[in-house]
């Protein structure tokens, strides 16, 4: 039991993917045209299972003030309160900022959304990769009323990167929404697992801890390495403080330069491939995200590479 919590087993359902669950539940509770509500800048993949459904996007955007971002608390509710607001998705840690929401936040976003009868879809598929002492809250654990009306998603893709063999869980403690859910899966053709996905869940969750503790270290070790380096050699770049993820959430503003350019003018002049965080939306424009979930030699030779591009830049 990693994170204080255990779902009962008749909450479990099957599923071959956590992107796949959410586009087949976005199916099944949201009709076309309704609006999903996101919290800008999120997970380019939400926008996918969204509009590619044919529902809205509606965005409560984070607000970013000195290097961090935080939910807007009035606009959150203003805008579950809207009639076409059916769903939120929701994620947990966050991606792309890797953090690690604390049950204050997890509570409290739970309760407005059963106040105002919306679905809460909570990706934690990053669940396991939190890097301090604090701890994720999974929605299925928040109190009775709002647990009605949540679906928490999880897998072991990310951490133990099984991702190929497709094994995911829902997590849904209302049997209701549970028997809809399971049906959905089903008609997407998402809820049988190929021959390999259940033992090899299994032997991650039974037998990887050992493992998980010494990748979390490693992680640690690169992220501290990366803030440094760049506070000291890159002031005009900053990695975000986080606390959960592998991936560094890297703020360029000070650059003056969009993302998308930023990260094509790196690969053309220095060889180094990051993420533009424009595909994020909100603020993301102005961010890159890079992977720091490799080994230390890799990241010194992606910060010397991006010192140097940040120079010639400069020049």
């Amino acid at each position: 039991m990693e994170h204080r919590a255990r779902p009962k087993e008749d909450w479990c359902v099957f599923a071959s993917g956590v992107v796949p669950a959410i586009s087949a539940v976005v199916r099944q509770f949201t009709s076309p045209g309704d609006q999903i509500l996101v919290q800008e800048p999120v997970y380019n993949m939400f926008y996918s299972v969204i509009e590619g459904n044919g529902r809205r996007v509606i965005s409560s955007d984070l607000i970013y003030e000195n290097s961090k971002y935080s939910v807007n608390w009035a606009d959150l509710e203003e805008k579950l309160a809207t009639l076409s607001v059916r769903m939120m998705v929701f994620c947990n840690p966050y991606n792309p900022i890797g953090y690690a929401w604390s049950e204050e936040e997890v509570k409290r976003i739970a309760k407005l959304c059963a106040k105002h009868q919306v679905l809460l879809i909570s990706d934690e598929i990053h669940g396991d990769l939190v890097l301090t002492d604090e701890d994720i809250t999974p929605a299925f654990t928040v109190d009775w009323d709002a647990k009605n009306w949540v679906v928490s998603l999880i897998s072991p893709s990310k951490t133990f990167n099984l991702a190929a063999l497709h094994a995911a869980c829902a997590i849904i403690p209302n049997p209701d929404l549970r028997a809809r859910a399971e049906e959905s899966f089903f008609l997407a053709g998402i809820g049988e697992p190929n021959l390999l996905a259940i033992p090899a869940a299994i032997a991650a969750y039974e037998e990887g801890h050992d493992w998980l503790r010494e990748l979390k270290q490693v992680l640690r070790d690169n992220f501290a390495y990366a803030r440094e380096f760049l506070a000291k050699e890159v002031p005009e770049v900053k990695v975000l403080d986080s606390n959960a993820s592998y991936l560094a959430w890297v703020d360029i503003s000070a650059l003056g330069m969009n993302a998308e350019d930023f990260c094509k003018y790196l690969r053309e002049k220095t060889g180094l491939i990051i993420s533009a965080g424009n595909g994020y939306r909100g603020n993301g424009h102005e961010f890159v995200r890079i992977n720091l979930a490799c080994p230390k030699e890799l990241v010194i030779d992606g910060m010397q590479r991006l010192k140097q591009g940040v120079l010639n830049l400069n020049n």
